[in-house]
């Protein structure tokens, strides 16, 4: 009874797996399919599901499209993505240590504050900032508005790891001489690992995928990809090929980086779960 309850169980929760992620991938895969479809295609009535003369029109149109530089703006994505999520850990890992040794609930619901006030909220005071300094355009201005989003995350997302840990081992190597920051970089980290994979590629996604900062702070030399997507549209056309092709290239090396590093990231996501 216990194998019949528990296959029962398993192919339940498979069920009301898929029925969550049918959404997501029927959108998905329209998305792609589009990307392959002309545009009288892909405005056809009903609609196509499958291309009946599948072009890679799109893509040319993308790749070859002078005005907006493809490759240019994923080097302007990664070097984004990367940045505030280098910069924010270095930052939110000791906050986040912080937090979890002295209890300091206060600066972490500051910190949590910051992250769920509207984005549109910093656009105003940090363009004046930035144009003050002259870092409109720069990477150094998106990484810094970046932060606004990535750092939030990172810190509390470490915060379930660093508490987690025996407060023994902390007590035990301060008594033993080491230094606050010696215990958090030779004792925490370590133990935390699949943590800090885990919150590093939820910073790269949720800074990948940023486009409010990105559409007023960034200027020709640093668009970034959301924006370049953006940029396809226009009030006489909609270009659907080209602009579900875009899209489908940004959306791609979120897809491949969270399924090659899905172990790390769920080991890392429940590892508080399923300590004692």
């Amino acid at each position: 009874m216990a194998l019949i309850r528990k296959h029962g169980e398993t192919a339940a929760y498979t069920i009301l797996m898929l029925i969550l992620m049918a959404p997501m991938a029927f959108v998905f895969f329209w998305m792609v399919s589009i990307s392959f479809r002309t545009n009288i295609e892909a405005t056809a009535s009903p609609p196509l599901f499958i291309p009946r003369n599948p072009t890679l029109d799109g893509y040319r149109y993308v790749f070859d499209n002078p005005s907006n530089p493809f490759f240019k703006y994923v080097m302007n994505s990664t070097i984004v993505a990367f940045g505030c999520t280098a910069i924010g850990m270095l930052l939110g890992v000791p906050a986040a240590f912080s937090i979890a040794r002295w209890k300091q609930n206060g600066l972490a619901l500051g910190i949590l504050l910051a992250r769920i006030t509207p984005g549109l909220s910093f656009l105003v005071p940090w363009f004046i900032t930035f144009r003050w300094f002259g870092l409109i355009d720069t990477h150094a201005a998106l990484i810094l508005s970046h932060l606004i989003v990535g750092l939030p995350i990172i810190v509390w997302v470490m915060i379930g790891f660093f508490e987690d840990l025996p407060t023994e081992l902390v007590d035990a190597a301060l008594i033993d001489g080491s230094s606050i920051y010696g215990v958090l970089w030779r004792i925490a980290v370590p133990l935390v690992k699949p943590g800090l994979v885990a919150t590093a590629i939820l910073s790269i996604i949720f800074s990948w995928n940023n486009f409010n900062f990105s559409v007023i702070l960034a200027g020709p030399n640093t668009r970034t990809l959301p924006v370049a997507v953006f940029n396809l549209m226009s009030f006489e056309q909609f270009n659907w090929g080209p602009l579900a092709a875009a899209a489908t290239m940004i959306t791609l090396p979120v897809v491949a980086m969270a399924l090659v590093m899905q172990r790390h990231i769920v080991s890392g996501l429940t590892l508080g779960a399923v300590k004692q």
